[in-house]
């Protein structure tokens, strides 16, 4: 699986950004997914996971109820709705995906095999 992320950007606090992450290969619809970012001199932390269907995700505490993860399997895509952004949110967010032999929603970052480049979320206050 290769994955691709776009639609990183500049925005000031308060603000929303739609981050997408375009996945090639044939297995995709059985991958769970991931978002995970990483802010200059931090470690990489999760941010929002989904399963293969998109019946369940699972978010971090700092952004629940800001973002919001989704995944159209015919498209090979996964999204990452930003909104209410905050100048903590700043960082390098990266898409991940795994292919799991249990149905379910991983938030560490060893779980997941493949990984995107990665696009920066700039966030002003």
């Amino acid at each position: 699986v290769q994955l691709q992320a776009c639609g990183g950007g500049w925005v000031q606090a308060g603000g929303s950004l739609r981050l997408s992450c375009a996945a090639s290969g044939r297995t995709f619809s059985s991958c769970a997914m991931g978002w995970f970012r990483q802010a200059p001199g931090k470690e990489r932390e999760f941010v929002a996971a989904i399963n293969w269907s998109g019946g369940s995700t699972y978010s971090a505490h700092s952004v629940k109820g800001r973002f919001t993860i989704s995944r159209d399997n015919a498209n090979n895509m996964v999204y990452l709705q930003m909104n209410s952004l905050k100048p903590e949110d700043t960082a390098v967010y990266y898409c991940a995906a795994t292919q799991p032999f249990q149905s379910g929603v991983y938030y560490y970052s060893r779980d997941y095999s493949y990984w995107g480049p990665g696009t920066q979320v700039t966030v002003s206050s």
